[in-house]
């Protein structure tokens, strides 16, 4: 099928035929290749959504044994290859996604879909399965562009305060940011390339930034101090999800799904700092330390629960996720960060430590609350934790290795991996502490 002059690399998958030759026969009386059909296209569609590899064969297990076959899956980032088998026939399969990305609004109805299916979907023929998997299909965003700039210039603005820039930073961030996602939203929507979206988006971001702060410079003569907090203007692009679904799958031994997902977040963040690092050469920036809020200690306890209240909602709504899900999240994103945040401020606690701590204790809030509120885990936990992922630190490290200052590199990249180690480290902790299914080797 042709869009727009121009021939898909990938090409669609006709699932309807896949279906069976008697439309009204429930699915349990159907061929094995009817009934992998209908497992591989639920699993593709979570792992469109953005999921870890254990996620998406635990959901393809529960149909499979309602199905009354037996499954075998080796997942990746962007591919699925499996085999179903009832002792009589084997039916094997490959699939691949044309792109990825993170969808919490479909994750949830998929979520619903499987834990329904054993009561309900058992009596539904592949014909009526597959069209309701169309209309999940079918679901578009919930926000547009602009509002997605919205969400990430919030975000943005309350990361930059969380880092300690002032009212001059946020506000310069939150346009910057605001620019830079919109315009990555809506080149996404059009289907351009990772690595163009990722670039153009980051510079406008950049650009963005400085532009409002020299103007604010020559209207309301602010001091030249404050461009620090460029740096802020890009953070909305960090890849929270696979580096964190990466974390998850290795620690359950899903090698291919991790390796990839951390080799995609990589891109992104290699694609990103060095974009903002050319635009500082450009525009003749240097990163340094913000300058003291010289606030008091309560009065900054209050402002980072906030800030983190915002910042994670603002990554929530930029997962796609529908208003309450992005509150819960926002909820305990404020408290595990404001917890991490203090730790380090007010106990003395290695960041690397407290960010483990706060990973633990967001991990923790969500298996209490999801089981009331019904959403994904993964959903709420990820982007709860978003908000602690060291893109400054990642940045600074890139910068520093572009003016060939190892020396000064060193320090920032080692303290961005092991607090990016420690994030996912502590959802699997939390995760083996209240799932006795994930906490065993089966």
């Amino acid at each position: 099928m042709v869009k727009d002059n121009i021939i898909p690399n990938h090409m669609d998958i006709y699932w309807h035929d896949y279906t069976g030759h008697v439309k009204d026969k429930p699915i349990t009386e159907a061929s094995v290749p009817v009934k992998a059909a209908l497992i591989g296209r639920v699993g593709l569609m979570l792992l469109s959504c953005g999921t870890g590899a254990w996620r998406v064969r635990s959901a393809m297990n529960q149909l499979s044994e309602s199905l009354g076959v037996t499954c075998t899956a080796s997942i990746g980032l962007m591919t699925i290859v499996y085999t179903c088998f009832d002792g009589h026939k084997t039916f094997t399969n490959s699939l691949a996604l044309n792109n990825t990305g993170v969808n919490t609004l479909k994750l949830d109805k998929l979520e619903r879909f499987v834990k329904k299916f054993p009561k309900e979907g058992v009596h539904k023929s592949g014909e009526q399965l597959q069209s309701e998997l169309d209309e999940i299909q079918k679901l578009k965003g919930l926000y547009t562009p602009p509002k997605l700039g919205l969400a990430a210039a919030f975000a943005c603005a309350a990361f930059t305060f969380l880092l300690g820039g002032g009212p001059v930073e946020m506000i310069c961030a939150f346009i910057g940011a605001g620019a830079g996602n919109f315009l990555r939203a809506a080149l996404i929507k059009r289907h351009y390339t990772l690595y163009m979206c990722t670039i153009l988006s980051v510079a406008l971001g950049c650009l963005a930034y400085v532009a409002a702060l020299r103007l604010g410079e020559m209207i309301f003569h602010i001091p030249g101090e404050h461009e620090a907090g460029y740096i802020c203007a890009m953070l909305f692009i960090i890849p929270g999800f696979p580096f964190i679904t990466s974390g998850i799958d290795l620690a359950k031994l899903d090698m291919r799904s991790g390796l990839e997902r951390l080799a995609y977040a990589v891109i992104i963040v290699v694609n990103a700092t060095i974009t903002a690092w050319v635009m500082a050469m450009i525009l003749n920036l240097k990163p340094a330390d913000f300058p003291d809020l010289a606030l008091s200690p309560a009065l900054h306890l209050l402002l980072r629960l906030v800030a983190s209240f915002v910042g994670v909602f603002g990554f929530s709504i930029m997962f796609n996720s529908p208003f309450r899900l992005a509150c819960s999240a926002a909820l305990i994103g404020a408290v595990a960060n404001t917890l991490r945040l203090e730790l380090v401020d007010l106990a003395g606690c290695p960041a690397t430590v407290a960010a483990f701590l706060g990973a633990l204790t967001a991990g923790l809030l969500a298996s209490a609350l999801m089981k009331r509120l019904g959403f994904p885990r993964i959903s709420v936990t990820v982007p709860s934790i978003v908000i602690m992922v060291p893109g400054l630190y990642l940045y600074r490290a890139v910068y520093n290795i572009g003016e060939m200052s190892l020396t000064l590199s060193a320090p920032w990249l080692v303290s961005a991996l092991l607090i990016i180690m420690m994030l996912p480290l502590g959802l699997i902790c939390a995760r083996i502490i209240t799932d006795r299914s994930f906490r065993h080797c089966t």
